[in-house]
């Protein structure tokens, strides 16, 4: 076993010691207490936001080099400790090594990234429709933020939502999420460590409690939300509710389509990625594969082929290809839309078994469901586990029909060597983004990330859209 964290929050640049009546454990061995965790509330939240506040004068009004300049430290460090942080993340998440190592170096490129983007505020100088007077437009910061952060990616998604927020001069008080609150407390402790002034930065560790008391705080002007539609419409209502700014990003049922002019061989390793890695609990994952006539049984013969040849283990173990669900709720509601999917019809082609390690944990065994339609449950809900279903297709019209036929729309992809239907599939698909010849999980971290329809809500995320996020415009009228 390995050592025992005890946490804290952070408030106002301390860390705040609390009861710790719950845990965090290792998903891939359950005897594993990898965190005891202080659970938050009301008080705590009120002393972080009213540090946050009285942060935001200095912090907003201070040089952007300042700001940018812990922002590079901070990526530095964090860069320097990717295989210490790495594998906590895995051990906490149960990503395997050495995706929780690139999702570190993610993280650690992000802060550098939006280290540049504080020297970029950009602004107009406009002619007035009058003589004489002169129009500019600044972007300026807008308050207190409060981010919401999901635990599939622990700590990419707290640096895409923080960086830009404090790049741009805002204060910020986080809540990580309940199975991943170590990897969190790491970013937060790195970032002070790279000389954040306090009660810029703020973490409140604690269940649904916190993040309610954050989105209803009457100083809070903004809350970013990672996570499932049920809690980011409540997210939503109560920001709106007090017209604060709010940012949802709310999970997909992305479909891969694979006609029969693709290159198959590099069709199934496309699947393969996009459905399975990373335990398929990616917001991003190809869930749904659609699959012309022509190729279908081939493709589905040789997905099931290196499905069989995947290795379901212990995250930290090097030969391990796919780690465990995060939770055993996770790992539940992986094997429940199995048994709904051969409930209606559909035929487990590998896969579908307990597993039974050496080991306690929340291991499920990657599964391949064929002969599904897309009216199923399965194709129409998101599972956030290693399952993906195929539904077969005469035409590529049909396909794009099925595709767009969910109320999601994150991403999407297509693999063909057909020009035309690869361009007709970028503008028609609905979807935030689309991926021709690529598996649809896997962003860049410095272009927008977002979708369309039930995904997504409000301005994108990442990259040089979330300066309309995190700022406000101001446009200055002036006369000689």
């Amino acid at each position: 076993m390995t050592e025992t964290l005890d946490l804290t929050h952070w408030i106002n640049g301390e860390k705040v010691q609390s009861d710790r009546p719950t845990e965090s454990l290792n998903p891939s061995d359950t005897r594993d207490l990898v965190a005891r965790t202080p659970d938050g509330g009301d008080a705590e939240v009120n002393a972080a936001v009213a540090a946050a506040r009285d942060a935001f004068t200095g912090w907003s009004e201070a040089s952007p080099e300042v700001r940018s300049d812990v922002l590079d430290r901070a990526g530095t460090l964090l860069m320097e400790r990717r295989e210490q942080v790495g594998r906590l993340l895995s051990r906490e998440e149960g990503k395997t090594l050495p995706e929780g190592i690139g999702e570190t170096v993610r993280a650690a490129r992000i802060l550098k990234y939006f280290a540049g983007e504080a020297l970029r505020l950009h602004g107009q100088n406009l002619a007035s429709v009058r003589p004489g007077v002169e129009i500019q437009t600044y972007r300026q910061p807008v308050g207190v933020y409060g981010l919401i952060t999901p635990w599939n990616f622990p700590i990419a998604i707290p640096a895409w939502k923080a960086a830009p927020a404090l790049a741009f001069g805002n204060t910020v008080v986080i809540k990580p999420a309940g199975p991943t609150p170590a990897t969190a407390e790491a970013l937060v402790a790195i970032l002070h460590e790279a000389g954040l002034p306090k009660g810029v930065l703020n973490m409140v560790i604690g269940r649904g409690r916190v993040g309610q008391a954050i989105v209803d705080h009457p100083d809070v002007a903004g809350v970013s939300f990672t996570g499932s539609q049920g809690v980011g419409a409540g997210v939503a209502a109560g920001a709106v509710k007090r017209q604060a700014r709010v940012q949802l990003e709310m999970g997909g049922k992305n479909p891969l389509i694979v006609l029969d002019d693709a290159d198959l061989d590099r069709a199934v390793q496309i699947a393969l990625d996009g459905s399975f890695f990373a335990t398929g609990q990616r917001c991003t994952a190809s869930s749904r594969l659609i699959v012309h006539d022509g190729v279908h049984d081939r493709f589905v013969a040789a997905l099931a082929e290196k499905l069989k040849g995947l290795k379901v283990g212990d995250a930290l173990d090097p030969s391990t290809n796919i780690g465990p669900a995060v939770s055993e709720d996770q790992r539940e509601t992986s094997y429940r839309y199995i048994d709904i999917a051969t409930s209606e019809g559909g035929r487990v082609v590998t896969g579908g078994d307990r597993l039974n390690l050496d080991k306690p944990g929340w291991y499920v065994q990657p599964t391949l469901i064929a002969d599904t339609t897309a009216a199923m449950r399965i194709n129409t809900e998101e599972v956030f586990g290693p399952v993906a279903s195929t539904i077969r297709v005469k035409s590529y019209e049909e396909a794009l029909d099925i595709a767009n036929g969910v109320e999601f729309g994150l991403s999407a992809g297509i693999v063909t060597s057909s020009l035309k239907h690869a361009r007709d599939f970028q503008r028609r698909a609905k979807a935030g983004m689309t991926m021709v010849n690529l598996p649809t999980a896997g962003v860049d971290y410095h272009v927008p990330f977002g979708g369309t329809k039930s995904s997504s809500y409000g301005p994108r995320e990442q990259g040089f859209a979330a300066v309309e996020f995190f700022t406000q415009t101001k446009t200055s009228y002036s006369a000689g």
